[in-house]
């Protein structure tokens, strides 16, 4: 005859072992999660850095980081210059205003002194159409801080007669939020300034 013990002393049993399956599966999960994680360590620890040119160890991300500023630096400065050099009497009002969004006070200063000398007047009155022939710029890093030079070359069409002239321009590079469509890279250029303006050739 069956009595209700012999039933509680089944079902705990089947509890215990129940319990033991889970406990034993769940020590060899962790195991398990524990070997992949020190396996992923190593494998990182041997492919995630680079040996820079003086023998130090540099990150691999912080090398990516540094290429990808590189790249949108360049591309800053590419626009920059077009704006605010590759001008006519037709646009450089909104090529300037563009301008003006990539570089702080420094480059609404020279706009102001061109201005004021009256560059775009000029441009106006003769009808000049100043067009952006190359852009060559250099990048420098020093403790985080960037340093740029530029060298434009340009040519003047005064209808009959085109000037082409070197500019070369230095300034700073530093990082902002982005503004789109306004400063799509978001960096910011400041101490902007034209060193020397030589003129190369004159075409007739």
């Amino acid at each position: 005859m069956k009595t209700p013990y012999k039933n509680i002393y089944s079902v705990l049993k089947l509890n215990r072992f129940i319990v033991l399956v889970v406990v034993i599966c769940a020590l060899l999960s962790s195991t398990f999660s524990v070997w992949v994680a020190f396996r992923t360590y190593n494998n990182a620890l041997n492919s995630a850095f680079a040996i820079n040119t003086d023998g130090s160890i540099i990150p691999l991300k912080l090398i990516n980081q540094k290429e990808n500023f590189k790249v949108e630096a360049l591309a800053h400065l590419d626009l920059f210059h077009h704006y605010f050099y590759n001008i006519d009497a037709s646009n450089y009002e909104k090529n300037l205003e563009r301008a003006l969004w990539l570089g702080n006070s420094s480059v609404d200063n020279l706009y102001r002194q061109k201005k004021a000398d009256g560059v775009y007047n000029r441009l106006l009155q003769y009808s000049l159409v100043q067009k952006v022939l190359q852009i060559t710029a250099q990048l420098t890093e020093h403790n985080g801080s960037y340093t740029f030079t530029t060298t434009t070359i340009f040519e003047i069409n005064r209808g009959s007669i085109v000037d082409t002239y070197e500019l070369v321009s230095t300034g700073n590079l530093i990082s902002v939020d982005r503004n789109f469509p306004n400063n799509p890279h978001g960096l910011l250029i400041t101490n902007y300034f034209e060193n020397t303006l030589k003129k190369l050739n004159t075409k007739n």
